[in-house]
């Protein structure tokens, strides 16, 4: 990497869709620049600790990245493929090198430069055109410029110092998560206790890869009461016994780790989503990893497989699904979503469905339809012209966002973007 303050493309946020974003960018020969805030890349997919990747069918639209990360994963033996046809099992904390691997190669590395532990200090703006960012690392500040720019940051944090409007509509907020991982379980043991507790292959389900015989395996329970979950009856025994307290029954759910043999991945706690008020989401923080102690205690005592576990990880960003939404050219609705609207400019094609975390008991929504486009404009600022907004901050409503947020999706849209800025570059 070689310094320079003029670029053609910088991208802020080394996550999800800026990873993507900065790849392609760089691949069609822009002088990209990528800006992440921590000292690794993938941002939740890392970080958060949010693997699997949700499974969505989708076509082959701007999905050269998504594959290029799949089979480059494979060789870092940091992937695996469900049965159910997934090829997004990672392992989070291997992907930190994989993703840094594909940033280097000889081709990207010629035309991107990576800055890490490095903020936005300010924003210079010229009418509807951002001319110019103040930098600032752990060693200097420093000016750079660029053609365009990308807002990848997931919380739309470029875009509100910009002074973008954001929307504001929506009524209702999705849970935040804080993910762990435990190492040293017993697949084999705990293999047979969720073969004999569980035949749903929904909610349930063993897969031993043919080639490796290693065991992958998947489970949940919420509470709410319009579903059977029959790992709900040892959540409430643990209840009972005050391993657990009632919100930690609100949603449970665990994946083996691709890559490994004896690691187990917990989506969950779920936390309150104080979007606007610092303090109370820090404290519920400090309260998310006293439910991580709780739970890990009960699966401990109440799942054959865990007696001698251990918390390995816990990650290090919150699992933070909606914040901020961004209003862009045009404004993406639940409507467009679910009648699979076409689009002649669409960015992807995917079936991810509707997805809501609510904390009210019997009120979280997932709803599957069919395929759905996304147009570009959703991904261009309403009041810059060479700002786009790529991942969880795209301007769609809540429930669309809800669907679109997924890391599949995202990675498209990075793709997309790059596409588009290679194709209209002065």
């Amino acid at each position: 990497m070689s310094y320079t303050n003029k670029y053609d493309v910088i991208i802020i946020g080394g996550g999800t869709s800026g990873c993507s974003c900065a790849y392609n960018c760089s691949n069609l020969g822009l002088k990209t620049l990528l800006v992440e805030k921590n000292n690794f890349l993938g941002g939740l997919m890392t970080g958060g600790l949010v693997v699997p990747i949700m499974k969505s069918s989708a076509t082959d639209l701007n999905c050269k990245y998504y594959n290029l990360l799949v089979k480059t994963a494979k060789k870092f033996n940091a992937q695996a493929t469900y049965k159910d046809g997934n090829d997004g099992w990672f392992n989070p904390e291997v992907l930190k090198i994989v993703l840094e691997d594909i940033l280097t190669t000889s081709k990207i590395k010629m035309n991107l430069d990576i800055l890490f532990e490095t903020n936005i200090i300010s924003i210079n703006k010229n009418n509807s055109l951002i001319e110019n960012i103040i930098l600032n690392s752990n060693l200097l500040s420093l000016p750079v410029e660029s053609t365009y720019y990308v807002d990848a940051t997931g919380s739309a944090e470029f875009s509100i110092l910009a002074g973008c409007e954001i929307l504001k509509e929506n009524n209702i907020i999705q849970q935040n998560s804080l993910r762990f991982i435990l190492d040293n379980v017993d697949f084999n043991k705990f293999e047979l206790f969720l073969k004999s507790l569980d035949d749903d292959e929904n909610i349930t389900n063993t897969f031993r890869d043919d080639i490796s015989n290693t065991l992958h395996f998947t489970t949940a329970s919420t509470w709410n009461d319009n579903e059977s979950w029959k790992l709900d009856k040892y959540l409430k025994l643990g209840v009972e016994e005050g391993l657990l307290i009632e919100t930690d029954r609100s949603y449970f759910q665990i994946f083996s780790v691709a890559g490994t043999n004896n690691k187990v991945a917990f989506n969950c706690p779920r936390i309150n989503n104080y979007k606007n008020n610092p303090f109370m989401a820090s404290n519920e923080l400090i309260e998310a990893k006293k439910a991580i102690w709780r739970i890990y205690n009960f699966v401990k005592k109440m799942f054959p497989g865990f007696e001698n576990s251990q918390i390995c990880n816990i990650a290090t960003q919150t699992g933070i699904r909606e914040q901020n939404r961004v209003k862009t050219k045009y404004y993406y609705t639940k409507d467009d979503l679910i009648s699979g609207k076409k689009f002649k400019n669409s960015v992807l094609s995917a079936n991810y469905g509707i997805d809501v975390h609510s904390q009210n008991k019997n009120c979280s929504m997932t709803q599957v339809k069919k395929n759905y486009e996304l147009p570009i404009d959703t991904l261009i600022s309403n009041d810059f012209d060479n700002l786009f907004i790529i991942g969880k901050a795209i301007g769609a409503d809540f429930y669309a966002q809800s669907a679109l947020r997924v890391q599949k999706s995202c990675m498209s849209m990075g793709e997309a973007i790059a596409k588009y800025i290679a194709q209209n570059k002065n």
